[in-house]
């Protein structure tokens, strides 16, 4: 399965009609950063991020039994800065918050230095303590799922130590390391092992999954390519494990050719976030450009000025940018609009964004772009509404433009 880790409406309305018309399940999944129990980037807390995805599911009559909901880098990511156990009680309470609003899928990450760890901050804890902390926060999902109601879908759990950074890397990767097989073992066997030692004996037969880097990543510029040679070794290696597949993130801008080949060679389930918004903000932009070209002078029209708009609040407010791009104010200004690592992503939510993104989808509901506009900036929606298959709407154009991305990943993992 492809899982979707976006708290974007447009990206999970884009995955839910793609799961409809493939007549197979959504799994839409929320990060720690995202949705936690203060309300994340997103403003969300878990029970309001079930509500949300729940109400866009049945906007779109997808029923409830279709739509999995599951949480990405569950553990005190968020809180890493602060003392161990200070950081440790706030993931609990993020895991118990998650369980307690439906998620069941659960990420257990507790693969992050924290604030009195010993050594330095880039250096990952002990093993050892990592699957000691991940049990912990196992234990703290299954308390809060035995008060579930009975006919609750069973948690089911993934592992791993060796996690991509959430959102792409900072750094232009070079040599990008695949896992070693022996670091997958060890993985497995200390995770089990203490697990089984903590009395989470039933836990552990529900964990389907082990994060691991099969050497893919993305920067801000750069994209590095699956290549099944390199992780063959470790492909072999989980075949003869009955119970695990491997969970492959930061898989955003794999090709086709490469996302099925991940599938083949046991990396069964997929990660995208950063890919769908990427493709959100092109959508967007060739929308403004389309408004520009069409209503710019019109009597009564106010543009929307969302490229504008974007930018001014980056520039206003540099947190989930600033230290990621690095260069001149030009360079700056490029990265802001088309970095892989797509920061932008953490603006959409902002009043003065969505209020500009409602002026441009207004513009263009009432003054509908012409076809020759449509041919120049969105080739394959203009084809497709010339075909009589699309509805020539900004909002439509949209969800359409990132299914251009589920439907790569749906044809990954269901190619017939």
């Amino acid at each position: 399965m492809y899982s979707v880790c976006s708290a974007n409406r447009y990206a999970i309305e884009a995955a839910l009609l793609q799961a409809k018309a493939d007549g197979t399940c959504a799994l839409i999944e929320a990060t720690s950063n995202q949705v936690n129990q203060y309300g994340g980037y997103t403003g969300k807390t878990p029970a309001q991020f079930v509500t949300y995805v729940r109400d866009i599911a049945a906007a779109f009559d997808l029923s409830s039994n279709r739509l999995l909901l599951g949480g990405d880098h569950l553990g005190p990511n968020p809180w890493r800065q602060q003392k161990a156990e200070v950081a440790m009680t706030k993931a609990r309470d993020l895991i118990r918050a998650c369980v307690s609003a439906g998620f069941t899928k659960i990420h257990l990450d507790c693969s992050m230095h924290l604030g009195d760890d010993p050594g330095s901050a880039s250096t990952p804890p002990d093993p050892a303590i990592m699957a000691k902390r991940a049990a912990d926060l196992c234990r703290v999902a299954e308390e809060a799922y035995a008060e579930q109601p009975k006919d609750s879908l069973p948690l089911l759990y993934v592992i791993g130590t060796d996690v991509p950074a959430p959102g792409g890397t900072r750094r232009e990767p070079d040599a990008l390391s695949v896992t070693s097989v022996e670091e997958a073992r060890q993985t497995i066997e200390l995770s089990k092992q203490t697990f089984l030692k903590e009395g989470l004996e039933s836990a552990w037969e529900r964990v389907i999954g082990l994060v691991v880097q099969p050497g893919v990543e993305f920067s801000n510029t750069t994209v590095t390519n699956y290549d099944r040679e390199r992780a063959k070794d470790l492909s072999h290696f989980i075949e003869s494990d009955q119970q695990l597949v491997y969970e492959a993130h930061s898989t955003d801008y794999q090709t086709t050719t490469a996302l099925r080949q991940m599938v083949e060679d046991h990396f069964a389930i997929l990660k995208v976030g950063p890919w769908l918004t990427f493709t959100l903000r092109e959508a967007v932009f060739a929308l403004a450009a389309m408004e520009i070209e069409w209503l710019a002078g019109k009597k009564g029209i106010v543009l929307s000025n969302i490229r504008a708009v974007l930018d001014e609040v980056m520039v206003a407010h540099r947190e989930h940018w600033h230290m990621y791009y690095q260069g001149d104010e030009t360079q700056l200004q490029y990265a802001r609009r088309y970095s892989y690592s797509d920061r932008l992503r953490y603006y959409w939510p902002r009043r003065e964004v969505t209020e500009a993104l409602d002026r441009l989808v207004h513009n263009l509901m009432e003054h509908p772009a012409p076809p020759a506009l449509l041919s120049q900036l969105m080739p394959i929606q203009y084809r497709m509404v010339r075909a009589g298959e699309l509805v020539n709407s900004p909002v439509e154009l949209i969800r359409h433009k990132i299914m251009e991305v589920t439907g790569a990943y749906a044809r990954a993992c269901q190619p017939d």
